[in-house]
């Protein structure tokens, strides 16, 4: 792969796993670990690709909650993710984005969550066959209470 192409789509890659307020294109099945749900709240998260990262801070309603962790979409990318699997302090997302022209970027992300963080590493792949490129999404619940300002999920 050239390197124009990579510095192309070095903002894809990054939107592609950023956490943002696009609504998925199928909703998410609910967290199934009740014993550690990640809380709603004002939240910041990182996503990190080929090198740049992108942070953002979004208040994240109850009802919410379970799209913002488990639907790891962005504004540019409606994301679905046939594998899912939460428990135990451990996830792992295997899935699809794709945006409004069509292209599409598979994307697999493994990590923990707590209560009020998670982090993630996975990766990219921009054309079937070719390797992931590694990312990266660290979050963290910066209050129970958002600020009048906050831009909601």
């Amino acid at each position: 792969m050239k390197l124009s192409v990579l510095i192309r789509t070095a903002p894809v890659l990054a939107g592609a796993l950023l956490l943002a307020s696009a609504p998925m294109a199928r909703p998410a099945p609910p967290v199934q670990d009740a014993s550690q749900p990640v809380l709603p709240g004002y939240w910041e998260y990182t996503a990190r690709a080929l090198g740049q990262g992108d942070t953002e801070t979004k208040c994240v309603r109850p009802s919410e909650i379970n799209r913002f962790f488990g639907g790891l979409s962005t504004r540019r990318w409606q994301c679905t993710y046939p594998v899912r699997e939460v428990g135990a302090g451990n996830a792992r997302f295997e899935g699809v984005c794709q945006d409004k022209k069509g292209r599409r970027v598979n994307v697999r992300l493994t990590g923990t969550y707590q209560q009020e963080s998670f982090s993630f590493r996975g990766g990219a792949q921009l054309a079937r066959g070719t390797p992931y490129i590694p990312a990266s999404i660290r979050a963290r619940r910066l209050a129970a209470q958002c600020p009048a300002n906050a831009e909601y999920f």
